[in-house]
């Protein structure tokens, strides 16, 4: 009997703090993992409007022949395949943006005429096979507020301590119990 009132008052203020957490943070919780692909680089084309590319595996070995995909706007707008050192090229290019896809790893890049880019502009692409597009990692906060266990255990807590502190305040034959 005596366990009953500092557990009924464990569970509701954890139903309490699990009712405050405001819905941006929740929000943001469940949209982390669906962050968009790493970043874009900039890439200067090279002559006749030139991509210049190398595929590497994690450890930096160049991987020869494979496929590779130059895609913009969803159209594939050119393809080529790895030589012996891991190269490839796509020319007639025009700047903007470009996906360069092959296997399983995807780059974004911004291709750039040679007379307007911008000085960090790198003089090719990289691509490191295996290793796809980095997304936002979920933190542990994040994790236990979109784990449905513990979600369930929240709306379990929020329906029974209510319950719980109901009974702890009236007797056996439904009275209310004295203090």
């Amino acid at each position: 009997m005596r366990l009953r009132k500092p557990i009924g008052t464990v569970l509701l203020s954890l139903a309490a703090v699990g009712m405050l957490i405001p819905a941006p943070v929740l929000r943001a919780a469940t949209t982390s993992r669906n962050a968009p692909p790493a970043q874009t680089l900039d890439i200067v084309l090279q002559k006749n409007n030139t991509l210049l590319g190398q595929i590497v595996d994690t450890q930096g070995v160049p991987q020869k022949r494979l496929d590779v995909a130059v895609v913009q706007d969803g159209r594939v707008i050119h393809r080529a395949k790895t030589n012996e050192s891991g190269f490839f090229f796509a020319s007639n290019l025009q700047s903007g943006l470009y996906q360069v896809v092959s296997d399983k790893t995807v780059g974004t890049y911004r291709l750039w005429d040679s007379r307007v880019a911008p000085p960090s502009a790198q003089q090719g692409a990289l691509l490191v096979r295996g290793q796809g597009p980095i997304r936002a990692q979920q933190g542990p906060i994040a994790y236990w507020l979109t784990n449905p266990w513990v979600i369930a255990g929240l709306i379990t807590t929020a329906v029974v301590v209510p319950i719980v502190i109901h009974n702890s305040r009236t007797g056996d034959d439904g009275t209310p119990a004295s203090n």
